[in-house]
């Protein structure tokens, strides 16, 4: 009694680098990106919200002598713009945090140990790309740009533009996006609030007047292409990048507003598109997608994957990732996501992992009398998840134990009764029954 229920809010003051200043009608703002924090979180602010008592200017790099001790200028990455670095008081409202809270598992005390990602081998070659969700990772960076397949974004040739967000607002059916990241859209396109775009075929408009007159033309109800799965209102798509090129590439500009760590081409020939939709009385709405290469030497069975932000935190992710494994499982196949994975990427990847591997673990009945065996490859073979990724998954939840000259798996009670949490709450799951797939052997079909 007495006391005020008014909320009480934080004031996070945090270090920030301002990488561009606008003047608008004599008001002056500044594109800051929080250090440490994600490049999502990015933003303009006015001067109220820089301290500009606290600017540290970078310090120049000192020039290292070569091998026969002659000065020489510092190998590795480029020359770059020199850019301040002022402390930003954030709004009154929480700043979300680098990484998602949510976990497969209950933290019961136990300590989790995060296991460092697989360096990808060096690609000679590029193209069009797209992942899930994003964080800055150097793993796997190849050391030239690729000229087919997805391509981890070369940070080297970063600039400002690029590190800028240039779409202000897209409309794509009933949502309006706030983009996360650069994407190459025309430029005359950059200047406008709102950037219409047609939720069936993906093409942008300048005005909802140009969307509606478009509209009127546009007898697409559905993505191009075969529907090859359908359960419910939850239909997938199989879109040829050289068939449906145009969709092709407007799917890309649009999925690269949420993906960092992916460099945008424009020759998708070399990729198939697997679109997720949600149907209703309009349509076939999209929800997320991944693309594959036709062919991989690495066994990747998704360049990139993404789920649009209105359907996020919905279990919608995780069932792309089941289906990619679906599709690996008529191939005959055990595949792998091109990495490296982004923050909510390798966040609903290991939980896939974990509770696909769980499942299975769980599953297995003694005979005799005898502890159940199974094999790394066995399991590998049952799940279609690479041998890398099983063992990576299996150190992560800490279960492999050396034990008299062996390697076993030991459950903990927590680790069943999180498990058997977490499988409550995934309600949507992929039926092989709906599926119908047919594999091509892309190898003996000329340039795809």
């Amino acid at each position: 009694p007495g006391l005020s229920k008014a909320p009480v809010y934080a004031i996070l003051i945090a270090l920030a680098e301002i990488l561009s200043v606008k003047d608008i009608s004599g008001r002056k703002l500044f594109y800051v990106h929080y250090i440490d924090f994600n490049k999502r979180l990015d933003e303009w602010v006015t001067h109220e919200r820089l301290d500009l008592k606290k600017i540290q200017f970078p310090k120049k790099e000192a020039k290292t002598p070569t091998k026969n001790g002659l000065p020489g200028s510092r190998p590795g990455s480029p020359e770059r713009e020199v850019k301040r670095k002022v402390e930003v008081v954030s709004p009154a409202t929480p700043v979300p945090s680098e990484t998602a809270p949510a976990s497969v598992f209950p933290q019961n005390g136990a300590a989790r140990r995060a296991v460092a990602a697989q360096p990808g081998r060096k690609r000679k070659s590029n193209c069009l790309g797209t992942d899930e969700d994003s964080q800055d990772s150097s793993d796997g960076i190849p050391s030239a740009p690729r000229m087919t397949g997805s391509l981890v974004s070369d940070r080297s040739h970063d600039d400002i533009v690029t590190r800028m967000k240039n779409i202000e607002c897209i409309e794509l059916g009933r949502h309006r996006l706030k983009p996360w990241y650069f994407s190459p859209y025309p430029q005359e396109l950059t200047t406008l609030p709102v950037l219409y775009l047609c939720e069936f075929c993906l093409k942008y408009g300048r005005s909802l007047k140009c969307l509606q007159r478009h509209l009127t033309k546009c007898d697409l109800r559905h993505p191009p292409g075969n529907e090859i799965y359908r359960k419910g209102t939850i239909s997938f798509f199989e879109i040829d990048g050289r068939k449906n090129k145009s969709y092709s590439q407007n799917l890309c500009l649009l999925a690269k507003c949420f993906l960092d760590h992916k460099t945008l081409y424009y020759d998708t020939d070399p990729f198939l598109f697997y679109v997720m939709t949600e149907y209703d009385c309009k349509g076939f709405h999209i929800v997320g997608y991944f693309s594959k290469e036709k062919e991989s030497t690495e066994d990747y069975n998704v360049a990139c994957i993404l789920t649009l932000p209105p359907y996020q935190r919905r279990g919608y992710g995780k069932l792309l990732i089941e289906f990619s494994y679906e599709l690996s499982k008529v191939e005959g196949k055990t595949g792998t996501p091109e990495k490296p994975l982004s923050d909510l990427g390798l966040l609903s990847y290991r939980s896939y992992w974990s509770q696909t591997i769980l499942e299975i673990l769980m599953g297995l009945k003694s005979e005799s009398g005898e502890r159940p065996q199974i094999t790394i490859n066995e399991i590998s073979e049952i799940t279609s998840i690479k041998k890398e990724d099983v063992i990576s998954t299996l150190q992560y939840l800490n279960l492999i134990n050396y034990y008299k000259g062996q390697y076993i798996l030991t459950l903990s009670e927590d680790i069943v009764d999180g498990h058997e949490r977490a499988m409550l709450k995934r309600l949507l799951r992929i039926d092989s029954k709906c599926l119908h797939f047919t594999p091509k052997d892309w190898s003996k079909r000329g340039k795809w």
